[in-house]
């Protein structure tokens, strides 16, 4: 809703320090890559209930991501591949950002219960389960557009990884098989699903590069 009148707000000053920016060694994947580990940084220290250090870390890595473009527009456009890696960095910012906030104000890490820390698994399959929907989906839009298409058959364009249907479904079995170890299969599947999550970015974004 105010996404609009921001921009235009924004749109000079960011084209300024953009132009400040402008070194054949600041790239604008390089910022894009920089704001995701100061947003993944921010998650960290709200976890630990660290508010101010986490505020200014999420801040910083939201300036950064308003300067990939416009340092992008410099240099004659921006690509797909780095479209790419700019709209999964965001969903990874935000997705993080909730989970951080979570845990930070229920004390996950500060004598949290241990209802508290099954409930932490299950939000971290959450997490994974968000980023690579938004790899995937990102992706296949992107793909359709440049011809990078993955036909195998299915309406979208997937890239395979890790965790697959076959692998969730299995996962979910067990979970209602043994609901009493459904929170350490719950880590242990967050931590699969985040590796392909990783994975699906890294192979799409050499995808839509042409990298091969």
């Amino acid at each position: 809703m105010l996404d609009a009148a921001v921009r235009r707000r924004l749109d000079a000053p960011l084209d300024r320090m953009a132009r400040a920016l402008d070194r054949p060694w600041v790239s604008p994947d390089r910022l894009s890559v920089t704001g995701l580990l100061l947003a993944l940084s921010s998650a960290c220290l709200a976890t630990f209930a660290l508010w101010p250090w986490a505020l200014a870390a999420w801040l910083a890595s939201r300036l950064l991501d308003g300067l990939d473009g416009p340092l992008a527009r410099r240099r004659g456009g921006g690509t797909e591949a780095g479209g790419f890696l700019d709209i999964t960095a965001d969903f990874a910012a935000y997705g993080s950002g909730v989970v951080g906030v979570a845990l930070g104000t229920t004390g996950a890490l500060s004598g949290g219960s241990a209802e508290t820390w099954e409930w932490a698994a299950f939000l971290a399959v959450l997490l994974a389960y968000y980023l690579n929907g938004a790899a995937f989906l990102a992706f296949s839009s992107a793909a359709e557009r440049t011809g990078a298409r993955l036909d195998d058959g299915r309406t979208f364009s997937f890239i395979g990884g890790l965790a697959e249907g076959t692998e969730t479904v299995v996962v979910h079995a067990l979970w209602l098989l043994l609901p009493g170890s459904a929170a350490v299969l719950a880590w242990a599947w967050a931590g699969v699903v985040g590796v392909s999550a990783l994975q699906r970015v890294v192979v799409g974004r050499r995808l839509l590069a042409g990298v091969r």
